[in-house]
């Protein structure tokens, strides 16, 4: 995912300064490079940047400067933020457009020695003395190791309960009916977020070339769409989920729509899934979550679950490029995918032909995405009170950031967004697949 910081110049500029103490506002502007893309005001009374700028950031407490003296970069700033300590003219449902503005005009630079000196002098040893980060904050990774090894069992359930488990309602609220929370698939540009879900399914279902009573297993199936999808249309499917809270919100939307003797979701681990052959396999929104070094067992498991001939569908957030770090930044790992991991679609491909697959066609869905998040955004900004009483402020507040991040990141091709399709070929090398693309879209 995105960071969320500002680009860093290298640049120093003059600042006229009279020794001694400083505002907060006089402090913010020793960092950062003028003009500031905004308008700031502080607790203290001070202000600083363009005073009829359109965009506000406020300085509620003393502690926003703690934490973003102790954890700088992206951390800092996203506690201060959650914890309300940081605050935007805007609906903090949606706070992409200051996101937008930090990204193009703000650019820190180093303080100075003597301003070093102001600054200590200004704020105190107080803020210097650690506080406690807001309560959506994940431990650190040297302190979730009591909960397992890296991608164990234990330690996987651990960390989609704290994701996916928050609320249902919640959910509800920001993803709409669909209760889908991966890339949608917009046919146009003025396309509804639910018909573009709808056209997500479709598509997959239709990569895969399934048919009547074929059979589809859904790893990480979330709250069950895909293989409501599948169901519909007469193709018998097994989700599996390792949130207790989707199983339970899947399975009554399976009674509900009297899906009961085709579709299934289970509150399992995929590692616990041994029920025979299956003719397809979705694997939509969970590769992010596995762990790169555990790639080839991951596709060696959906390899042995398919019949010969039988398709994989995966689909997943990815990097621009194979060679960069794979770990998530501070802000995403502690406060929306603990232990999630990306990387370039080139790994994923050579993962997957390396277990025996073969790679049959890859898009990037990345403008996708944009606009995806862009809705849910809206979404959470509509019901931005209910969400508030669901969840609490705090977990409302994280969700509007880590959205509009990641639109930001999207739209500046800093992730994409790949699909990735592959079969299992026969025993002769046959892939019974057409001559081209069947599907549409």
């Amino acid at each position: 995912m995105t960071t969320f910081k500002a680009s860093t110049s290298g640049k120093r500029r003059e600042r006229s300064r009279t020794p001694g103490r400083l505002s907060v506002a006089e402090i913010v502007e020793t960092a950062v490079e003028p003009p500031l893309p905004f308008r700031l005001t502080a607790y203290d009374g001070s202000s600083a940047g363009p005073p009829d700028h359109p965009l506000v950031v406020h300085l509620a407490g003393p502690r926003a400067l703690t934490y973003v003296l102790l954890a700088p970069g992206d951390l800092g700033l996203a506690r201060a933020y959650v914890a309300g300590d940081i605050r935007f003219n805007l609906s903090p449902g949606d706070p992409y457009p200051m996101l937008r503005a930090m990204a193009d005009g703000m650019h820190l630079t180093r303080p100075s020695p003597a301003e070093l000196k102001d600054i200590a002098v200004s704020l105190g040893w107080r803020a210097l003395v650690p506080v406690a980060p807001p309560a959506e904050e994940a431990p650190p990774h040297w302190r979730r190791v009591v909960r397992g090894l890296r991608h164990s069992k234990s330690r996987d359930a651990d960390s989609i309960h704290q994701h996916y488990d928050i609320s249902n309602t919640f959910y509800e609220h920001v993803l709409g009916p669909s209760m889908a929370y991966t890339c949608a698939v917009y046919p146009t540009l003025d396309a509804s977020l639910d018909d573009a879900q709808e056209e997500k399914y479709r598509l997959v279902f239709d990569k895969l070339g399934l048919q009547p009573g074929q059979r589809l297993l859904d790893v990480g199936c979330g709250w069950g769409s895909m293989v409501r999808y599948a169901a519909r249309r007469g193709v018998p499917a097994l989700g599996v989920t390792l949130s207790a809270e989707q199983a339970a919100w899947a399975q009554q939307a399976i009674r509900r729509e009297g899906l009961e003797g085709l579709a299934e979701v289970r509150h399992s681990d995929y590692r616990d899934v041994t029920s025979g052959e299956f003719d397809a396999i979705a694997s939509i929104g969970l590769t992010e979550h596995i762990g790169v070094a555990h790639y080839a067992g991951y596709f060696r498991f959906l390899f042995e679950r398919l019949r010969p001939g039988g398709r994989l569908l995966n689909h997943c957030i990815t990097r621009p490029t194979n060679s960069e770090r794979i770990k998530t930044e501070p802000f995403i790992d502690r406060y929306v995918f603990p232990d999630g991991e990306l990387t370039g679609s080139g790994r994923i491909i050579t993962e997957i032909q390396n277990v025996g697959f073969e790679v049959r066609h890859t898009e990037n869905l990345r403008e996708h995405y944009v606009l995806t998040l862009r809705d849910w955004c809206a979404n959470l900004d509509r019901s931005w009170a209910a969400c508030v009483a669901e969840a609490g402020e705090g977990m409302a507040r994280t969700w509007g950031l880590y959205m509009a991040a990641s639109r930001l990141g999207f739209e500046r091709n800093e992730i994409q967004l790949h699909q990735v399709l592959a079969v299992r070929p026969g025993p002769a090398g046959e892939s019974a697949v057409p001559l081209r693309p069947w599907w549409s879209g």
